[in-house]
């Protein structure tokens, strides 16, 4: 289509156009995918806070109803019993008890290799303290408290 004697309707986009809208494109992913990824970690590491909180609770009515946070026998299981535990139902933390005697336990959240949650750790005792081990994503350190954000602090 002739517009002038020398001067045609340019149509479609030139290639300098094109790069600089794949390289705009690219930044913006750059610094929103490690963003998203670590909002996603923090809402799965949520599992874990509220799973300890819970057991935690149901390990205190224990306490109250049979002065005592390991099994009573019977049929009467500690809420920290392995197989009380195993049937919470998880999908980004194991739970466990390695510590459980009349006096005192210690309930453990630990990511499961292989997801986002590998190398996480978090626990709480029966004198409410918590600690928090973070993955390497998050640097790995080891805090009294949980983190559950990244560069979050006690």
């Amino acid at each position: 289509m002739r517009l002038k004697s020398n001067q045609f309707l340019q149509r479609g986009f030139t290639l300098i156009e094109v790069m600089v809208t794949v390289a705009i494109i690219g930044i913006l992913a750059a610094v929103a995918l490690p963003a998203y990824t670590d909002y996603v970690l923090r809402g799965q590491i949520t599992e874990a806070t509220s799973n300890l909180s819970s057991i935690r609770a149901s390990m205190e009515q224990y306490f109250q109803d049979n002065r005592t946070y390991a099994d009573v026998g019977g049929a009467i299981l500690a809420p920290c019993n392995a197989t009380n535990l195993a049937a919470i139902q998880t999908k980004y933390f194991t739970l466990s008890c390695p510590v459980q005697t009349a006096t005192t336990y210690t309930i453990t959240a630990t990511g499961i290799a292989g997801k986002a949650t590998a190398g996480f750790t978090y626990s709480i005792t029966n004198a409410n303290f918590q600690t928090s081990t973070m993955g390497s994503r998050w640097g790995g350190a080891t805090n009294a408290c949980w983190i559950v954000s990244k560069g979050s602090t006690c």
